[in-house]
């Protein structure tokens, strides 16, 4: 049966990929609760922020277990699955590829173990120094291909961290957490565990959002209060910049492992976060709203309807809207149910393009000066079809608003842009893009407004997407990047000839020695790793 392609729909051309979210993760330790089915509703609630793999580990204090597929949560689990997953504690994630690419070996939660015990990872975030940690990791273990996640193939920055928590039996994974969390560069939300703790930490400059939340019986942590309400948890707290939150028997204690540098993403405000949802005080829903008045003060034009572009733009247009006069309205019918088909367009219906997403209603659209307001322009594809096809639909005018500011810099935290080449800000002016995508006028939210809508301190907010000044100064030698652990694999011997550790054959089998041959479904994923997959499941 073919998995999911792990898409939501809120790409809107086919083949043009906006911003990606980051990952989402989750955490729960509560005695007496269903504490799989608490980490599959909270994943739920955080599938916008990774569509590609998930997974969830439980523990009932004698045996860690790991369920993880590719695709989306409802079509990783069913019932069956997560009746498997017994235990108090849970650590769930949804993906959206980082570091490493997306495939089934690269899917979290991450195992890491010794005879002592056995940790879970997963991470929500993107780690700079990737190339320095795994110099690290060969100088502590050597170029040995047979232990944990990195002998079969996972190249993400988790597997490191995960092979750096385990790699000494004599430390406990508290102690090893507060030796190796300093060493990180870059953005990482973690939540993790061992047989018996709950454990979740978040970097210095607090990059990525993650809240602490209670429930009757336990703890819960996630990368958003949405997934809070979703299991009945109240909130208590954000995990605080540099702090290690750990929870077992006798509750919740903190523990500081650097000093807090205070940089939260705008862009989690302006497109990735859930608009239900609260961060750093300020809810997410009136932020954009306020963006949409602050851009409707800065850009105001002549017109007869405020729409947005379905359904990012929708509080920033609602904002336009009661600031400007102008009568908000729908003025597209989205379709919620295309992108995640597994049936390919054919040449004739890929032709239609933005129609297989959007279709214009033409009796709100015929003869009105409108105002089509979005969050961001990424490389341009999606708006220059959006003006044409409101044109095609006798709108008279096209007047397009967005409630961020041009986006000219990628991001190294988490965030997957286009390149910087192919962000249509990078060598155009205003006009010039507004020319590109053929609309009437074309309006930025300026840096200012922007930050003044998240109600934050503008000294504790990242903005490097729009100014590419990075709070967490990149490597120097450029050993960084999306796919930085898989073009620097380091080459070890291997039945006698020489290969890359988690080099992979044409169908993504990790190379193991004696294991060249390991089992396949038919889609070309393994189906077992080195010693069995029950044994590679239960401890690496």
């Amino acid at each position: 049966m073919p998995r999911g392609d792990g898409r939501l729909s809120h790409d809107i051309l086919p083949g043009e990929k906006g911003p990606q979210d980051a990952c989402g993760v989750f955490g729960v330790w509560a005695p007496g609760e269903d504490v799989a089915k608490l980490t599959y509703y909270g994943l739920y609630a955080l599938q916008h922020r990774g569509q590609e793999s998930a997974g969830i580990a439980t523990s009932d204090g004698k045996r860690l277990l790991v369920y993880k597929d590719m695709g989306l949560v409802s079509q990783v689990f069913d019932e069956r699955s997560l009746a498997s997953l017994r235990g108090h504690l849970a650590v769930g994630h949804c993906r959206y590829s980082t570091t490493g690419g997306s495939t089934w070996e690269n899917a979290q939660p991450t195992l890491g173990g010794h005879t002592g015990g056995t940790v879970a990872l997963a991470h929500n975030g993107n780690l700079i120094n990737s190339a320095e940690l795994r110099d690290l990791v060969e100088g502590r273990r050597g170029l040995d291909p047979h232990v944990g996640e990195l002998a079969r193939g996972n190249t993400t920055d988790t597997a490191l961290v995960t092979a750096l928590l385990a790699d000494d039996p004599d430390r406990t994974l508290e102690a090893a957490a507060l030796e190796t969390l300093p060493l990180l560069r870059g953005a990482f939300c973690f939540v993790f565990m061992d047989e018996h703790t709950l454990y979740a930490a978040r970097d210095p400059q607090g990059i990525r959002p993650l809240v602490i939340g209670r429930l009757e019986r336990g703890w819960v942590v996630a990368s958003e209060t949405a997934a809070l309400d979703i299991v009945g948890a109240s909130y208590v707290r954000e995990v605080e910049p540099g702090e290690l939150v750990v929870v077992d028997e006798d509750g919740l204690r903190s523990r500081r492992f650097a000093e807090a540098q205070p940089k939260g993403c705008v862009f989690e405000y302006v497109y990735l976060a859930r608009p239900d949802t609260t961060i750093s005080g300020r809810g997410v829903h009136e932020s954009r709203v306020e963006m949409g008045r602050a851009l409707a003060r800065e850009h105001p034009v002549e017109a007869d309807l405020v729409m947005p572009t379905p359904e990012s733009g929708t509080p920033a247009a609602i904002g336009y809207a009661q600031e400007s006069g102008i009568p908000y309205g729908q003025g597209l019918v989205k379709n919620s149910y295309v992108g995640r088909t597994f049936i390919a367009p054919s040449q004739t219906i890929r032709q239609l393009g933005i129609r297989l997403k959007l279709n214009p209603l033409r009796d709100v659209i015929k003869g009105k000066r409108l105002v089509v307001v979005d969050d961001s322009i990424v490389r341009g594809n999606t708006q220059r079809a959006l003006v044409r096809m409101l044109r095609e639909a006798g709108a008279a005018e096209v007047h397009v608003r967005i409630s961020s500011p041009p986006v000219r810099w990628p991001c190294f935290y988490g965030i997957d842009f286009a390149t910087r080449a192919e962000l249509i800000a990078t060598g155009l002016g205003v006009e010039e893009v507004c020319n590109s995508i053929g609309a009437d006028s074309l309006g930025y939210i300026s840096e200012e407004g922007m930050i003044a809508a998240t109600d934050q301190p503008r000294d504790r907010l990242c903005t490097a997407c729009f100014t590419g000044h990075y709070p967490v100064a990149l490597p120097e030698d450029g050993r960084y990047g999306k796919g930085v652990l898989e073009l620097e694999l380091p080459l070890v011997a291997v039945n006698g000839g020489e290969r890359a550790v988690g080099e992979r054959h044409p169908l993504h089998r990790p190379v193991v020695d004696g294991a060249d041959e390991l089992p396949m479904d038919v889609e070309g994923v393994p189906t077992s790793a080195a010693g069995g997959a029950a044994e590679a499941l239960l401890r690496p």
